[in-house]
Formats: structure tokens, sequence, C-alpha cells
């Protein structure tokens, strides 16, 4: 999977997302991801809303995923 594959599942399926992806060989990646809907949710559930937007990719063509996950408020103050 490309990174521009991944932020594009990542942003459909979180609606109002921006998600920034790296990634030095398609399978590890690195993701940076802002939505409102992360607001007053834990690290976790930030997490495994992500997780589930990617559904049976988790383990398969994303092998590992480092995550950043924040609000739009929290974006800004970074």
């Amino acid at each position: 999977m490309q990174p521009e594959e991944l932020k594009s599942l990542l942003e459909s399926a979180l609606p109002g997302a921006r998600a920034d992806v790296a990634s030095p060989d398609n399978v590890h990646f690195q993701a940076r991801v802002v939505a409102d809907v992360f607001a007053g949710q834990s690290t976790l559930a930030r997490h495994r809303m992500v997780y589930a937007a990617l559904g049976e990719r988790m383990g398969g063509e994303v092998h590992a995923l480092s995550l950043r996950t924040l609000t739009p408020d929290e974006a800004n103050q970074a």
C-alpha cells in the first residue's frame, strides 16, 4: 500500500480528518491524523478508531503503524 492510499482511506473513514502519512517501505507507516471526532476521546480510543477504519489491512498490507492522533485544537498548539 502506498502512503497516499492510506491517507485517502483514513480521510474517507474519518469525516473531516486530515492525515499525513509516510512510509519507508510501504509496509511500515507513520501517520499524523487530525480530526474533530477525536475530541473527548482517550489516546487508546483514538487509535482504535483509526484501526477500525483500516480493518483487515492492519497486520496485512499495513504491517506496522505509528500513530499521532490530534484534535484540530491540539494540532494548532503543536
